[in-house]
């Protein structure tokens, strides 16, 4: 039985029901979920979140998707959140192979069956968790639909920055300096440090507000800037994965019109080739479409739950 970790439901905001558990990954990384809705009727979302988030930042989704029938599993993934931080500088975003992520779904997987998490799954991946969620498709994850909401398929970065992104981060392995911050990037966390009329997450005040007051109260749970190893494995994974072909699952996917984290570009030409994709594109939302105001939050979790009843419904016809 998973080992009880903190949780801390102040912050979090969701069900009453949250719950959080120490997992330990095939290779021994320590990571942590979270979970809502072991009661729910019609089975279980899969929340992958993006790069520097952590369990409790999806509390309000949680409670947005069980009101809608779900039950909602989230996690830190290794090198954020709770998790174990990879390196000695807790503040950097470390990975050292991007596959590794796939370890830290499998050790999700295993505590969803575990505990008796309803079916049938559903995947809900953002930003890195949508980079990730691909590949576990790929991987036969055990879902019946999926969505998306700015999914990382590309960085967006002026053009003429991209070849010096890709031979920077790629040198700096030969030279053994790839555990470094990349350049242009701080250790200090995000929504701490910038102000909420420059942000590019979300354009509801009060979202921002409580996400910096997660990071005040709980500063362990706070990430900085990239290394160049996660910017080189995520470059190569990104470019794998631009390679192969759709999966063979009908796909929901959002996108704000002020979106200025990912590559837009990338997700238009994913989703116009994704047999069965359907693209919504969302006026005014940034690039966190689950932090943003409520009416932008109701309409997609509203598309999100009717997509997935309705592929559960193909599914079970099939």
């Amino acid at each position: 039985m998973a080992q009880t970790a903190p949780y801390f439901p102040d912050l979090a905001d969701g069900p009453a029901d949250g719950a959080a558990f120490w997992l330990t990954t095939s290779d021994d990384v320590r990571i942590r979920v979270g979970h809502w809705g072991l009661d729910a009727p019609k089975g279980t979302v899969l929340l992958f979140p993006g790069r520097s988030e952590y369990v409790e930042k999806y509390g309000r989704a949680a409670r947005d998707l069980r009101d809608r029938g779900f039950a909602t599993v989230t996690i830190d993934w290794r090198g954020q959140g709770l998790a174990d931080r990879l390196r000695p500088s807790r503040m950097l975003g470390h990975v050292d192979s991007f596959s590794d992520y796939q370890r830290d779904v499998s050790a999700m997987m295993e505590h969803v069956r575990a505990s008796g998490l309803p079916k049938p799954y559903y995947l809900l991946a953002h930003s890195m968790g949508g980079c990730i969620g691909l590949r576990s498709l790929y991987k036969a994850l055990p879902v019946e639909a999926c969505a998306f909401t700015a999914p990382m398929w590309g960085i967006q970065m002026a053009s003429a920055l991209r070849p010096v992104a890709w031979t920077l981060s790629s040198v700096s392995r030969q030279l053994r300096m790839s555990h470094l911050m990349a350049p242009g990037q701080t250790p200090d966390s995000y929504v701490l440090r910038t102000p909420f009329e420059e942000n590019h997450l979300t354009s509801d005040p009060e979202m921002f507000a409580w996400l910096q007051e997660h990071l005040r109260q709980q500063p362990d749970m706070g990430l900085g800037g990239p290394s160049l190893r996660w910017l080189n494995e995520s470059l190569f994974e990104m470019l794998g994965l631009a390679r192969k072909g759709a999966p063979q699952m009908p796909s929901l996917t959002f996108l704000g019109s002020d979106e200025a984290i990912v590559d837009t570009g990338r997700i238009r030409d994913r989703m116009k080739a994704w047999p069965g994709g359907v693209l919504v594109e969302v006026e005014g939302a940034r690039h966190e479409i689950m932090m943003e105001t409520p009416a932008m939050r109701g309409m997609m979790f509203d598309r999100v739950a009717e997509h997935f009843v309705q592929q559960s419904a193909h599914a079970r016809v099939g």
